[in-house]
């Protein structure tokens, strides 16, 4: 083979093997800090939003909304009344929405109307526990109900007081039971009883039938320890019903008869010194007592120059 076509093989060995060999081998992946950030996106790219159903929320919206407009209005909020007494209270609708108004069927419970509001009434309250529920009827079905909060109450008919196991004087610094005792009262749960030496509240107390309605009798103790600066003291209690501001402006009350007390306490024990002293007084006293005078000093006197002059003077004579 010539010189010339030696230098072509040359040439082409290394072409035909740069062309062979790039589909079986791929560059070495760079190192890290070889790693390029990537490019940022095209500005024109649109923006992600996220969103949720609507439905989403739907149901919670439309059943707040129904409740918001179930608006109805009782007056009073609260109903007081006394046993026995006439009894009213008045329910009006929304002006629009509700068709129908109406009183649970109870003691009083009116017919139901069509009119925008309704009145409950009754000329003798004669039940102690009555459910008093107004209700509303809405156009697109469903209804919505309101209750009224009742008391009926009555005050004490008596309060009286007296010591559990005990008659006579007190001693100083004991423990005694005072009890008070309430009769024929409701709703007890409103009751509040105060013990009262003279006029200083010793103590109030409440009942624990807090879901009695009915009238009931009940008994409230105090213990007290007396002192000697309590002898003579008038011990008392009071019975009052808290209404709250519904109730009556002057609250029901009703009081006991007052309780004298007598105490007794051992008097102040005397040091034996002063004892000692007090007796030597009183010794001294008596002496100072018991001494019958017998005129001046002047006068003893002169009684006793007398004699001795009428001595001498019989003397001379017998001489």
């Amino acid at each position: 083979m010539c010189e010339a076509e030696w230098m072509l093989l040359l040439v082409l060995i290394p072409l035909i093997g740069s062309a062979t060999s790039s589909p079986f081998f791929s560059p070495a992946a760079p190192f890290p800090s070889q790693i390029s950030t990537p490019s940022p996106l095209p500005i024109n790219l649109p923006a992600l939003s996220l969103s949720f159903p609507s439905s989403t929320f739907t149901g919670s919206s439309t059943e707040s909304m129904t409740r918001a407009e179930c608006n109805l209005k009782i007056s009073p909020s609260i109903l007081v009344v006394r046993f026995g007494d006439p009894a009213k209270a008045n329910c009006s609708k929304p002006s629009t929405g509700f068709s129908m108004l109406g009183w649970v069927n109870t003691q009083g419970a009116p017919v139901p109307t069509m009119e925008s509001f309704l009145v409950w009434s009754v000329d003798k309250m004669t039940e102690w526990t009555i459910n008093l529920v107004c209700y509303a009827t809405a156009d697109q079905g469903g209804d919505c109900s309101s209750n009224l909060p009742l008391i009926v109450y009555k005050p004490p008919k008596k309060v009286s007081i007296q010591f559990l196991n005990h008659t006579g004087p007190m001693f100083e610094r004991h423990q005694y039971s005072l009890q008070c005792t309430v009769q024929d009262v409701a709703p007890v749960g409103n009751l509040i009883v105060t013990f009262y030496r003279g006029q200083t509240p010793l103590g109030q107390l409440r009942s624990n039938w807090t879901t009695e309605k009915t009238p009931v009798n009940e008994s409230f103790t105090l213990i007290i320890t007396p002192f000697k600066e309590d002898n003579g003291s008038q011990y008392w209690c009071e019975a009052k019903l808290e209404l709250g501001p519904a109730g009556p402006q002057h609250p029901p009350v009703e009081m006991s008869q007052n309780l004298t007390v007598m105490v007794l306490w051992n008097p102040e024990p005397i040091h034996p010194t002063k004892l000692h002293m007090k007796e030597e007084k009183h010794l001294d006293s008596e002496l100072k007592t018991n001494q019958q005078p017998l005129g001046s000093g002047t006068t003893n006197c002169y009684r006793g120059c007398f004699l001795w002059f009428a001595l001498l003077a019989h003397l001379i004579n017998r001489l």
